[in-house]
């Protein structure tokens, strides 16, 4: 009998080889024929499930979009059942702001990966809807979290609200900075030099 193949385990199969040649070679390397070699397949298998390079690389980018955006919406609900200003809390925004950074192995990948898709798209258009989903996911994510953590009593409105966007911007900019830096010197900007930065950014918060 012919072997029966989940469509959706060998697409996924497919994704993850794009994944490990960005992460190891660059966004540049993973055409169709390099893809399919590192996934043990002929070109003709993932040309069945992606018709083309932009299909496959598009949809790459919305999977590692939506594994990121999980483990954000994960560590968001836990953070939301924690009382403001406790050590839990303190710790739940510590452990929602770790999911964007490159702490293990699996996120240090998807950080890669995620990192080189949304630069690509400024020169790539069909990357384009995939970046701004996840812009505005994580811009979302944050502006909640800055409203989170903001004084007791502050209204956030005229000027205190153009604060909070403000706030949310260098927040963005330190997460973004703290990626590049751990993607590219890992030796030294390390899971806890990560903590540590954080945890810094957070005091300078109040």
């Amino acid at each position: 009998m012919p072997k029966i193949v989940d469509a959706a385990v060998r697409r996924q199969e497919v994704v993850e080889a794009v994944f490990r040649i960005i992460a190891a070679d660059g966004l540049e390397r993973a055409s169709l024929r390099e893809v399919a070699d590192e996934a043990g397949l002929a070109v003709g298998s993932v040309r069945h499930y992606f018709a083309s390079s932009d299909e496959l690389l598009a949809h790459s980018f919305g999977v590692v979009v939506d594994r990121i955006t999980a483990r954000l919406d994960q560590a968001r609900g836990h953070l939301s059942q924690q009382e403001p200003g406790t050590p839990g809390h303190r710790e739940g925004v510590l452990t929602l702001l770790g999911q964007f950074l490159p702490l293990d192995e699996e996120r240090a990948v998807d950080a890669c990966v995620w990192m080189a898709f949304k630069n690509a798209a400024r020169i790539r258009p069909f990357l384009a809807a995939e970046a701004d989903r996840s812009h505005r996911a994580v811009a979302a994510l944050v502006g909640w979290l800055i409203m989170e953590l903001r004084p007791a009593g502050d209204p956030g409105d005229g000027d205190g609200h153009q604060a909070l966007v403000t706030e949310a911007e260098r927040l963005l900019a330190t997460l973004d900075g703290l990626t590049m830096h751990a993607l590219l010197q890992p030796e030294w900007m390390t899971a806890d030099m990560c903590r540590d930065v954080l945890s810094s950014h957070l005091q300078s918060l109040g």
